[in-house]
């Protein structure tokens, strides 16, 4: 074994941490009678080599080697010496252009590309292994081969046959869950592996073998899903719970994990769900995408299990649910807010952090959530460490849900000083029912310090005051905002100045004794003064006097000035003036063809707003419409204000969201803590520009 390893120049290869020379070492390590060293030598193969997945030249050089490990059956430990091959071989470059030598990350391509070759070269070796005396090896060996293999075919003979003669019924859910991997990689195959899987499903077969073929079905093939799919599962389910079966099985995604028998023994024993079935129904979830009905369904009765793990599992799926698709959900949040009230923290608190990404779709649980914070005022508040306090989820929740019982509770937050920052930023939804409020806030931000951490403080409570329209009932409102405003380090923009303006600009008329103030902040008296501050105060000045001749002059300075940011907030606010605006519309055209997709689309909207002819803007805004979804809500405003019926083609992108059942924004990257609360108004607004309703 390991003949020529020291004929290999490790020194000059190179893998994530420099110089490949230790590379020998691990490989002999591998081979260790030593359960103790073959784990350190496993760690070190992925720590270095093998390094967050990537593949170095060092890495290409092992490949020879590891074969040889894998085919020796006197080495201890094969299984998870195959899942590294696996993983070095099982990345696909789709396209020719992926090994474009001009492009920067050609080097690391070639590699994966070679790494994939000699992987696959070897695969006979795996096809032998698949009944090999070492379980672990014949666990993992059928998604090897599903994975790499370049003969499908007999993949899936072999897969078949193993089926049916493997006595271990964890291998032979591995052999399921490698037919749903031939079926994703190879889609002409994809018939035989949903006959196969199908036939699975039978009688003939064990409960979770027969969940598992679900489970691949759904993955490949979820068209093929029969109707009563989901009383089928959970029919499936309770027969586990009722009469758990001594069965070790595999994990379907992904196949490395593996729970030994007597951890499902033991999870029998304790009355908890086998930890697979939790995968499991992720990806059925996956599988019935849109069939909101039907995964409520599925949900409800995971929720009515007493395992706390099944229902924890069950928030989660509702979250990726909820956050994906659009529903009639007035069941599922009741469901959730049942667990708000549950005495396991992590399941109440995981419970209570989805029903405040919901904002008004959580009402259904508000009595739930009302409850848990009357009855439990530890979870008002949460804090970690020396980092701010942050209101808790359940109130936070409440506070979203627009609730208005949950005000006295964030009274006696206030009174305490804690998470004034977090609440006073959360008050939108509350509307006047939060005006009781007003004052502690208005005290907050008339003492906070003037320095370097006016930002973090002051921010949230001048969102607070602008969401409570605090000038109409406070006199010290407008002086307690023009303190910050003229404190503000860097006075002449920036974040404080932004928001400070924004909150003048909410007040209205009420923010009168603000208007000199404003006045020198856009005539450029003040030092400093950004061309984006110069916008925002020129917007508070209109809100406060309504007079166009005073602002219209800075707005078409700016509007024609060299700063982007000033350019689009002129334009914004030369919306909100309307007809009076009508002055800044050649400039406003001219701004249709800025590189800035945000200047057109705030061009586009006020240039229809000023003139009332969208003949110039609709076009641009249709094309933001389709290009830029987070753009949605913004063009769907103007048209819920500025009628769809003048704009060609509007009423047709209207229709087609109101009748498209996935979310707007559930693009598969990152979620924010507003996609609902977004989607969920640009249904609104498409509804209003369809009614004419204001």
């Amino acid at each position: 074994m390991f003949a020529g390893i020291d004929e290999v120049d490790w020194a000059s290869l190179e893998h994530s941490y420099g110089p490949a020379e230790n590379v020998p070492e691990l490989l002999r390590g591998l081979a260790s009678a030593d359960p103790a060293e073959r784990e350190s030598a496993l760690d070190g193969m992925y720590g270095t080599v093998h390094h967050h997945g990537d593949v170095y030249d060092s890495t290409l050089a092992c490949i020879p080697f590891l074969m040889e490990l894998v085919a020796d059956p006197l080495v201890e430990d094969r299984g998870a010496i195959i899942e590294l091959l696996t993983s070095i071989g099982g990345i696909d470059l789709d396209g020719d252009d992926e090994l474009d030598p001009d492009d920067e990350g050609f080097e690391d391509a070639a590699n994966y590309a070679m790494a994939a070759s000699a992987v696959t070269a070897g695969c006979e070796v795996f096809l032998e292994l698949a009944e090999d005396h070492d379980r672990e090896v014949r666990l993992v060996v059928p998604l090897t081969l599903a994975s790499l293999h370049s003969d499908p075919v007999r993949v899936l003979r072999l897969l078949r046959h193993r089926l049916e003669v493997e006595k271990d019924d964890e291998v032979r859910l591995a052999c399921v869950e490698a037919g749903g991997r031939i079926a994703l990689r190879h889609k002409d195959l994809t018939p035989d592996v949903v006959e196969w899987l199908t036939a699975v499903m039978s009688p003939a077969y064990c409960t979770g073998l027969r969940l598992g073929a679900v489970a691949q079905l759904a993955r490949c093939a979820p068209a093929s899903l029969p109707d009563d799919v989901v009383p089928w599962v959970t029919g499936m389910l309770r027969r586990l719970d009722e009469e758990p079966e001594v069965m070790g099985v595999a994990d379907p995604l992904p196949a490395s994990f593996t729970a030994p028998p007597r951890e499902i023994r033991a999870a029998a024993v304790a009355g908890r769900a086998a930890p697979w079935t939790a995968e499991l129904l992720r990806t059925l979830h996956t599988g019935l995408a849109d069939r909101v009905d039907d995964r409520v369904a599925l949900l409800a009765d995971q929720f009515g299990r007493p395992d706390r793990e099944r229902r924890l599992d069950a928030v989660r799926m509702s979250e990726n649910l909820l956050r994906t698709w659009r529903g009639a959900y007035g069941e599922l949040v009741v469901l959730l807010g049942e667990q708000v009230g549950d005495c396991e923290p992590q399941l109440a608190d995981a419970a209570a952090g989805v029903l405040g990404g919901l904002f008004e779709l959580a009402r259904p649980a508000a009595d739930a959530l009302l409850e848990r914070v009357e009855t439990d005022p530890d979870c008002w508040v949460r804090s970690w460490g020396e980092g701010a306090a942050r209101l808790g989820r359940p109130v936070m929740a409440l506070v979203r849900a627009g609730d208005a019982r949950v005000v006295p509770i964030l009274s006696g937050i206030l009174g305490q000083g804690d998470a004034a920052g977090d609440l006073a930023c959360s008050l939108d939804s509350l509307g006047p029912s939060a005006a009781p409020l007003a004052p502690a806030l208005c005290d907050l931000l008339s003492g906070v310090r003037l320095d370097g951490r006016l930002h973090e403080r002051a921010t949230p409570l001048l969102r607070g005051l602008s969401a409570l329209r605090a000038a109409d009932l406070l006199p010290d409102a407008v002086p307690a905002v023009l303190r910050v405003l003229r404190g503000a380090p860097g006075r002449g923009g920036g974040p404080v100045v932004g928001e400070a303006l924004r909150t003048l600009t909410a007040f209205g008329p009420a923010a009168g004794p603000a208007a000199p103030e404003l006045r020198m902040l856009i005539g450029g008296a003040s030092a400093g003064v950004s061309a984006e501050a110069g916008a925002q105060a020129a917007g508070a000045l209109w809100a406060i006097e309504g007079e166009a001749d005073a602002v219209l002059p800075a707005l078409c300075g700016l509007l024609n000035g060299p700063d982007p940011d000033g350019r689009r907030t002129a334009a914004s606010v030369a919306g909100a003036l309307g007809a009076a605006g009508a002055e800044t519309a050649p400039l406003l055209g001219s701004l249709l063809r800025s590189p800035e997709p945000w200047t057109r689309i705030e061009a586009a909207t006020a240039l229809w707003r000023v003139t009332g002819d969208p003949r110039r803007a609709w076009p641009v805004l249709r094309r933001a419409w389709t290009e830029m979804p987070y753009a949605r809500v913004r063009v769907a405003g103007a048209l819920a204000e500025l009628s769809t019926r003048e704009a060609e083609g509007a009423d047709r992108l209207v229709d087609r969201e109101l009748l498209t059942v996935r979310r707007h924004n559930a693009m598969g990257g990152g979620a924010g803590g507003h996609d609902i609360f977004d989607d969920e108004r640009l249904l609104a607004l498409c509804r209003r520009a369809v009614t004419g309703t204001p």
